[in-house]
């Protein structure tokens, strides 16, 4: 059987919960193809912004690399995007990564590396600005539910990263698998990374 493709969703303080878990549960659903890691600076409990805590299994120091790196979004990427130790960790994976992926405003933190740099990218609608703030060498496209730009993947705000995990399935697997956990979760995918009604409510066009 072929090796699983190994995810590592990154933990810290003040994370969103759907940002994170969303993408996951469609990952977990097609658990024959993916297993993922939970990392954190260090192993333990991390508080998300709705006060509820995820768990690190593993820290930045563990050492191994991975083929998925995903990135959530929250109110705590405002610390992170200048943690020089999740920052180099990043710079690191980048390197032996398949993809790079961020969902909401978890691009900041993308950007804050450097690692969003002459690549197109979307964030959450109505966080905008910040994210933005972080590079000045990425081209941030306003209307857009999720953005791939060779091997990175950046989504909108929080429920958007449940479409683009499914079109991740769908790339590194097949559409029947996505198409399958997709129905598995009852969740009506949006497979139109354009279809982004938020960016007129937020003002951004």
């Amino acid at each position: 059987m072929k090796e699983k493709i190994k995810v590592a969703a990154v933990l810290f303080e003040g994370f969103e919960l759907l940002d994170f878990y969303g993408p996951l549960e469609m990952f977990g659903l097609a658990d024959e193809f993916f297993v993922v890691y939970q990392v954190a600076e260090k192993i333990g409990p991390v508080r998300s912004s709705a006060g509820i805590c995820g768990y690190a299994e593993y820290d930045l120091a563990d050492g191994r690399s991975y083929d998925l790196i995903l990135v959530p979004g929250g109110a705590g990427t405002r610390q992170q995007a200048t943690n020089p130790a999740l920052l180099e960790w990043l710079r690191r994976q980048a390197h032996s990564a398949r993809i790079l992926a961020s969902v909401c405003t978890g691009a900041g933190v993308l950007a804050a590396a450097g690692l969003l740099d002459g690549y197109r990218a979307t964030t959450n609608k109505q966080s905008f600005a910040w994210p933005v703030s972080q590079s000045l060498e990425t081209e941030w496209v306003k209307q857009a539910r999720w953005v791939e730009d060779r091997n990175r993947y950046t989504s909108a705000g929080i429920s958007a990263g449940m479409d683009m995990a499914l079109r991740l399935i769908e790339v590194l697997v097949s559409a029947e698998t996505a198409e399958r956990v997709a129905d598995e979760a009852e969740y009506e995918w949006n497979r139109n990374p354009s279809h982004d009604p938020f960016a007129s409510r937020f003002g951004l066009i």
